[in-house]
């Protein structure tokens, strides 16, 4: 029987909690940073909706549960930042200090392609550029600071949107915005906010997609389990005089993620992404007992568990696939978990390259990829022959929402032109993890105890603890 090269995309779609314990006083709000409501209405709900397009493609995103909290406040109109509140505020009612603070951040984000397609913010981005801060507080008037304040807004709208009467007829006008109109801007970005968990659900009950989840505050579980894990891949790492360990709050998050998604998604969650897929034999138990399936992370603990360094060729490509394109069996007292390892080089093409190629050259790029991963299997199957004689997976997973704002209109044509593509290949198929794990369940074992502890940042925790820059803060 021959096989087409599968593979599961898996888009991480995250934004740590900003909500803060309290109201912030001066009235600016209790968020403290605009990002969960800004990628709302860029970047989560457009990417589910162009997959929509082309039927025949299948994938997993991955929803964090701190996440959703936030979109759904904004969209109840329940949360508000500091960005959100100026943006609100009469221009003739701006403090002094507000307008120091509209100068400072409002031009937050990438220039080449937020900015600079918009003529009048590109004209203010400039005149902070050329004449300095202190100019612009100087010289600006109320009439430049409501349309800096409608211009941040407008710009961080995925351009898959632009066809809305509204947000057409915003683009066209270009300035002289009024509060009103910006207050339509705001009403706009919950309308889009308010549409990501169904669309989401129901493209997850429709099969196209499969939605995961993560521990719920997004805590790191190998160092909450026990700080000294971070040993295992740094030995000689400098950790706080007091060894942490917290095991019990490990059931607490995974069970309040499992609640919250059996309520938005009406089904239980099959696969869980740990957070920055971090992983450690100690964390694995907990994640099978409450009933997940299937976890993911990186080549890096991968090559690590099994004391194999992956090399590539010229290109780029794996030299030994066979052990990198397959899941993973992981054995604990709860029952089996499976594991899937994503390529880390192809996720960072996507990640940190392709953003800066023509759309259409990085998706061929990419199919290329996999073309080549295609043809070093066959190579190495026991009989010479033109197709795949067993199934393989390819896993490129990636944050889902930071590369777009380098790519051409947020990542719409390099997404066309590779969907496109892959519709019409017969030898590559999109799946979801549980789709492929259902049909070919995972028959290699990493056996108990043997997992290495990592993350994907270099298979350890060094961006999380062992800093000594942190010796200087009382923290250790």
């Amino acid at each position: 029987m021959s096989y087409p090269l599968y593979v599961a995309f898996i888009w991480h779609q995250h934004q740590p909690l900003y909500k803060s314990r309290q109201a912030v006083s001066d009235g600016m709000g209790q968020y403290r940073l605009p990002w969960a409501r800004l990628h709302g209405t860029k970047d989560y709900l457009d990417l589910i909706l162009i997959l929509e397009r082309y039927p025949k493609l299948h994938q997993t995103v991955n929803l964090v549960p701190s996440l959703i909290v936030q979109l759904e406040e904004y969209a109840a109109g329940e949360a508000i930042d500091p960005y959100l509140a100026l943006t609100v505020t009469p221009e003739d009612q701006l403090k002094e200090q507000h307008k120091k603070y509209i100068i400072e951040h409002f031009f937050d984000g990438n220039h080449h392609t937020l900015i600079d397609p918009h003529p009048r913010y590109g004209e203010l981005y400039e005149q902070r550029q050329e004449n300095g801060k202190v100019w612009c507080f100087n010289n600006w008037t109320n009439r430049d600071y409501g349309d800096l304040l409608a211009w941040h807004n407008l710009s961080w709208i995925d351009p898959l949107f632009w066809d809305d009467p509204e947000i057409e007829a915003w683009l066209k006008q270009g300035r002289n915005f009024t509060l009103g109109d910006r207050q339509r801007i705001i009403s706009k970005q919950r309308d889009i906010i308010r549409r990501i968990i169904p669309q989401h659900r129901q493209m997850q009950d429709a099969g196209q997609l499969e939605i995961t989840t993560t521990p719920y505050t997004h805590p790191i579980l190998p160092l909450l389990a026990d700080t000294d894990s971070a040993l295992v891949a740094v030995p000689e790492m400098t950790l706080p005089q007091l060894r942490f360990g917290w095991e019990e709050d490990i059931p607490r998050h995974l069970r309040k993620a499992w609640d919250m998604y059996i309520d938005r998604f009406g089904r239980q969650p099959r696969g869980l992404w740990p957070s920055e897929q971090s992983v450690s034999p100690e964390i694995l138990p907990y994640i099978a007992k409450e009933g997940y399936r299937w976890i993911c992370s990186d080549e890096a603990v991968l090559g690590w568990t099994l004391g194999h360094f992956f090399h590539r060729d010229e290109t780029g490509n794996v030299s030994e696939p066979e052990f990198l394109y397959r899941p993973y069996r992981l054995e604990t007292p709860y029952g089996d978990l499976a594991i899937v390892f994503r390529d880390h080089r192809l996720s960072d093409l996507i990640g940190f390259t392709y953003g800066a190629m023509e759309p259409s050259h990085a998706a061929s790029d990419l199919i290329g990829h996999l073309e080549a991963i295609a043809r070093s299997l066959k190579h190495r199957q026991n009989e010479q022959k033109t197709t795949l004689e067993q199934p393989w997976l390819v896993t490129i997973a990636l944050d889902g929402e930071n590369c777009w704002e380098y790519y051409q209109k947020d990542g719409l044509p390099f997404l066309e032109s590779l969907y496109e593509k892959l519709s019409n290949d017969e030898d590559i198929k999109l799946v979801t993890v549980s789709e492929f794990l259902e049909q070919f369940p995972a028959t290699a074992t990493i056996p108990q105890g043997k997992l290495h502890s990592g993350s994907w940042v270099d298979g350890n925790f060094t961006t999380w603890i062992g800093d000594p820059a942190k010796i200087g803060l009382g923290i250790y």
